[in-house]
């Protein structure tokens, strides 16, 4: 029996026989898909407890609660806070300050309290739009690595036919057969990315719009009190 037709082309054996430049992508590909899976996992935990949290001040906020008891309790838990209730008190925060200085017309006021909430707002964004950059760079640029080792391999490959007589199948198997792993790797890097880049800019998206309604309908509710003696 011919010994090419018994060569072992599992997936192991392959990677292990495989040219050093195709074990690097491989092992570069093989870490940004941990790390995504991380930033993944870790993102999907951030976002569902930012969404339960919104959805419980907001309950909270408009079904008639008192807006200094709401301010005292967020002011003593800042640091587990939601999002929306850092922008809450920080907004409140700044009404109260500004509102007891003289000579200040209630336009002022309000405006000082929005520049407080949307210092407050952008802070918050960036908390949760982080790792989103990192998603978005193994989502496009795993690919092009993965083709890199690709054609690298192909490359071996039929160079190592130049010196062999009569060229088989069973000769350029092994070289094409590792350079496809290389291509996988970076599908299977990149999908999963892609995926939860899409995913959590639209979470992320949708909670945003909802602090931005609730920061002006915060400053209504404020705008009616600036007018009324301290």
């Amino acid at each position: 029996m011919n010994p090419e037709l018994n060569q072992d082309l599992s997936l192991l054996h392959l990677i292990i026989n495989a040219s050093l430049p195709v074990q690097l992508v491989l092992g570069l590909l093989l870490i940004a898909s941990m790390m995504s899976w991380w930033y993944i996992f870790l993102k999907m935990f951030a976002l569902k407890r930012a969404m339960r949290v919104t959805n419980k001040f907001e309950s909270e906020f408009w079904g008639g609660g008192d807006i200094n008891t709401m301010y005292q309790r967020v002011a003593a838990e800042r640091e587990n806070a939601g999002e929306m209730e850092r922008i809450f008190e920080a907004g409140f925060r700044e009404f109260m300050k500004l509102r007891r200085q003289a000579g200040l017309s209630s336009n002022l006021i309000i405006d000082g309290t929005r520049r407080a909430m949307r210092a407050t707002y952008q802070r918050e964004l960036d908390g949760l739009e982080s790792h989103l950059a990192f998603l978005a760079t193994v989502g496009s640029v795993s690919p092009y690595v993965g083709l890199f080792g690709t054609v690298w391999g192909i490359m071996l490959a039929f160079q190592g036919l130049a010196t062999v007589a009569q060229a088989t199948l069973a000769q350029v198997a092994p070289g094409i057969a590792e350079a496809l792993i290389a291509t996988a790797m970076g599908l299977f890097a990149a999908i999963p990315a892609v995926v939860g880049y899409n995913r959590y800019t639209h979470d992320i998206d949708r909670l945003a719009n909802r602090m931005e309604s609730f920061m002006e309908e915060f400053s209504n509710i404020l705008q009616r009190q600036s007018i009324k003696p301290v």
